[in-house]
């Protein structure tokens, strides 16, 4: 039986990461590490720290770092996504099967938190389906819409009003989601508010959230959009990657 830990860390902070989550990081016989490529080496970082500085028996807990499969941007997206998290679980059961083949306690460091726009339940999920036995557990963690809305020193959400949690892609595509008075989106390859009227809207917009690099920018997005298009683009250039998030508010 592989008993595996899906742990969030946050976003950047190692201040954000719970008790529960470092009781469940000590409690591992093995971490599993994602290496996402050089450009994004502070995501990996971050990882590597927050294991030197709170596992307290690393010649007990084993520190396995692994690359990342890279999805097929060229496939239909679905199935590109479907073939992506096929590869990610071969690669997670390998090392499993490798470093425990008896069996015993997984952890996972998870950015932000699992169930937020996050694939590693689902990945998680192809363990079991493939004849192994796998008992998953959630750590939660805070995400980066927390640490957005906290930054801003702003609520989530309007007065009695709802929010719709949505990605760039589909803001793109279907524009502003009905009867929603704010949107938060995620997972934006770069200005899906651009397709917006601008007029009536204000934006939240923050990038490397909990990081020593963070970078907030709200206002009107009629006189604020091109200044975060603007912004976005220096800082991808400068770090080689971006993560950022937005919240849009109707006004």
């Amino acid at each position: 039986m592989i008993q595996l830990s899906l742990i969030g860390i946050g976003t950047g902070n190692p201040d954000h990461v719970t008790l529960a989550a470092v009781r469940a990081l000590n409690a591992a016989d093995l971490v599993l590490l994602p290496r996402k490529g050089e450009a994004k080496s502070d995501l990996v970082d971050l990882r590597r720290l927050l294991c030197r500085n709170l596992v307290t028996d690393l010649e007990r807990t084993r520190i396995v770092e692994f690359d990342l499969p890279g999805r097929d941007a060229q496939a239909e997206y679905l199935d590109a996504v479907d073939a992506w998290h096929a590869a990610i679980a071969d690669v997670w059961a390998e090392l499993m099967d490798r470093y425990l083949p008896e069996g015993g306690l997984v952890g996972m460091l998870v950015w932000g938190d699992p169930s937020l726009y996050d694939s590693s339940l689902r990945i998680a999920g192809r363990l079991s389906a493939s004849g192994r036995e796998v008992e998953v557990k959630v750590v939660p963690g805070i995400t980066s819409l927390q640490v957005l809305t906290a930054e801003h020193r702003i609520p989530l959400n309007a007065l009695a009003e709802p929010i719709q949690i949505t990605t760039g892609r589909r803001l793109r595509e279907r524009g502003w989601p009905d009867d929603a008075a704010t949107v938060a989106v995620m997972l934006d390859s770069g200005g899906a508010f651009e397709a917006l009227p601008p007029e009536g809207l204000y934006i939240w917009w923050g990038a490397y959230l909990g990081m020593g690099k963070q970078s907030l920018i709200d206002g009107p997005l009629a006189d604020v959009g091109p200044l975060i298009t603007e912004r976005r683009a220096a800082l991808r250039e400068q770090h080689g990657w971006i993560m950022d998030i937005y919240l849009l508010r109707k006004c």
